[in-house]
C-alpha cells in the first residue's frame, strides 16, 4: 500500500440536515430487551444514576438527562419503573419515554435549595420499592475492566446516594449489561437508532470541513474554532482548536491565539452519534515544517493514513476485536509508534462507550454497530497526525430498512461511499456506511485546501 499526497476535490457537505426522533417502538424495544437481561441475570432491580455529564445510561431508557441535576431510575424487573428527581426536574416525569412514578428527592437538587419533604436518602431508595430485595444491580456510566479487583464491586455514583443504597440492600456493578463489547445493549443499534445518530455525526462532519476552511495565517483559535459549533446542539466532549503548544497554562478551550507558519494544529468537535477531529500542520508544503521534521510525512503521516485505509478494509461483520487489533499492530507497530488506546471504539450518546478492539478481545463485530477510527500514534520528536471519524456496520436487511424507511440518511451514505472509492481510492466492504462526510479525508498541510491524502495502492 502506497499513500501519497494529491490534488482531491474536498467531500461535499450534508444538506438539510434535521434530527431524527427515537420513536416510541425504539424505547419500547430497549426496556424490553434490558428486563430480559435483567431476567438472565437474576437481578430484582437496577437502579441507573444520572447527572449532565453521565446521563447516556439513563437517557437510553427515559429520553432526557437531569441537565443540572442528579437523577436515578430504578426499573424492576417486573417492568415497573420509578423516576427519583430533584426540584427542578419533577416536571419530566410526564415526557420521559417510559412509564413511570415519579419520586421527588431534595437531594439530587443544586446546592442550598428547598429540602421540602426531607428525609433520609435511604427512604427513597426504600419507597421505590428497593428494601429487601435480594439483588439490585447499579449503573453509573463506566463499565470497569480490571483484571485485579472484583468489578462487579466497583462503583462511579457518588457515595453519598452508594452508601443510601447499601443500607438497605446489596448491591452490584452491572453496567456490563449496557456497555459490554461481547453483548451489551447499547453497542447495537436498529435503523432508527443509526438515522437518529447519523444526525451528530454528519453535524461533525460538516462543523469540520467549515473550520478546516476558516485556517489561515495569524487568525486566532477564537476566530476559527466559531464554526466547531452549530444549531445550537449539545456538544458531547470539549472541543478542541488549538494552534501550537497546547495545554500551555493548562488550558483546554480555544483561545486569542495566533496561527504562525509550520504550527501544528488540532481541531475537535463532536456530538450524539460522531466525533470529527484532525491533527496537522499550519503550512502550505512541506518546506513550511519546522527544520527537524521535515521528514514528517514519511516518518509519521504516511504510516498512520496506510494504518487508517488498512482499518477500513479490514473491519468487517464477524471479525473479532482482536483480529483487527492485530492487523494495527502490524502496520503500525505499536513497539515504534507508542499508540496507548485502543485503536477504534463505539460510539452512541457518549464519544466513547466502550471498545471491542483490545489486544485479546473476543468481542465479535455485529450488525448495527457504530465505530469511530482511533488511532494516536506518537513519535518523539514529531508532532501528532490525526484524522478521526466514524462508520456504522450494517448487514443487508438493515441497510434495506435504512434505504426503505430512511432515504435522506441512505443516500447520505451512498455519496460517501462513493466519494471515498472515487476520489481517495478506498473501496468499503457493503456493510460498512460513513457515518460523516470527512471519513478518510485528511489534509497534511492546512493552509493547502486542495492537497489531501490518497491511497495509491
Amino acid at each position: 500500500m502506497t499513500i501519497q499526497t494529491k490534488k482531491i476535490t474536498s467531500p461535499q457537505r450534508s444538506e438539510d440536515l434535521a434530527p431524527i426522533d427515537l420513536t416510541d417502538e425504539t424505547l419500547n424495544q430497549r426496556r424490553q430487551i434490558f428486563l430480559t437481561k435483567m431476567k438472565a441475570a437474576q437481578l430484582d432491580a437496577v437502579v441507573i444514576y444520572a447527572d449532565r455529564e453521565h446521563g447516556a445510561n439513563f437517557e437510553y431508557f427515559t429520553g432526557f438527562i437531569p441537565r443540572f441535576e442528579e437523577a436515578c431510575l430504578v426499573l424492576h424487573q417486573d417492568g415497573k419503573a420509578f423516576l427519583l428527581l430533584g426540584n427542578e426536574n419533577t416536571k419530566m416525569g410526564k415526557v420521559a419515554r417510559l412509564e413511570n412514578q415519579v419520586i421527588h428527592v431534595p437531594f439530587f437538587s443544586l446546592p442550598n435549595q428547598p429540602m421540602l419533604g426531607d428525609a433520609p436518602l435511604s427512604s427513597y431508595f426504600a419507597e421505590a420499592g428497593l428494601n429487601n430485595l435480594t439483588k439490585v444491580g447499579v449503573i453509573g456510566w463506566k463499565m470497569f475492566t480490571s483484571s485485579i479487583e472484583d468489578n462487579r464491586q466497583l462503583f462511579d455514583l457518588p457515595h453519598y446516594i452508594l452508601q443510601a443504597l447499601q443500607s438497605i440492600t446489596s448491591v452490584e456493578n452491572v453496567a456490563d449489561l449496557l456497555l459490554s463489547p461481547i453483548d451489551g445493549l447499547r453497542v447495537t443499534n436498529n435503523a432508527n437508532e443509526i438515522a437518529h445518530y447519523s444526525f451528530g455525526a454528519s453535524l461533525a462532519g460538516n462543523c469540520l470541513l467549515e473550520t478546516l476552511n476558516q485556517i489561515e495565517l495569524n487568525k486566532t483559535e477564537l476566530a476559527i474554532a466559531t464554526s466547531l459549533s452549530a444549531f445550537g446542539q449539545q456538544h458531547n466532549v470539549t472541543t478542541i482548536c488549538a494552534t501550537g503548544e497546547r495545554f500551555s497554562h493548562a488550558t483546554l478551550y480555544p483561545r486569542n491565539k495566533q496561527t504562525k507558519l509550520g504550527d501544528t494544529f488540532s481541531l475537535t468537535t463532536s456530538y450524539k452519534g460522531g466525533l470529527s477531529s484532525r491533527a496537522a500542520f499550519v503550512a502550505n508544503n512541506v518546506n513550511d515544517l519546522p527544520e527537524k521534521q521535515q521528514d514528517y510525512l514519511e516518518k509519521v503521516a504516511y504510516p498512520y493514513y496506510q494504518a487508517l485505509v488498512t482499518w477500513l478494509k479490514t473491519v468487517k461483520l464477524g471479525l473479532t476485536g482482536a483480529t483487527l487489533f492485530t492487523e494495527i499492530d502490524k502496520v503500525l507497530p505499536q513497539k515504534d509508534y507508542h499508540w496507548e488506546l485502543n485503536p477504534g471504539h463505539f460510539i452512541a450518546d457518549e464519544e466513547w462507550l466502550s471498545s471491542p478492539f483490545a489486544k485479546n478481545s473476543s468481542a465479535v463485530l455485529q450488525s448495527g454497530q457504530l465505530l469511530q477510527i482511533d488511532l494516536i500514534p506518537k513519535v518523539a520528536g514529531y508532532a501528532g497526525v490525526g484524522c478521526e471519524d466514524g462508520i456504522c456496520l450494517a448487514d443487508e436487511a438493515l441497510r434495506e430498512e435504512i434505504k426503505r424507511d430512511y432515504p435522506k440518511v441512505w443516500a447520505d451514505f451512498t455519496r460517501r461511499r462513493d466519494y471515498l472509492a472515487e476520489s481517495l481510492n478506498i473501496e468499503l466492504a457493503p456493510e460498512i456506511l460513513p457515518m460523516s462526510d470527512t471519513v478518510a479525508y485528511y489534509r497534511p498541510f492546512l493552509l493547502n485546501q486542495e492537497l489531501a491524502f490518497y491511497n495509491k495502492e
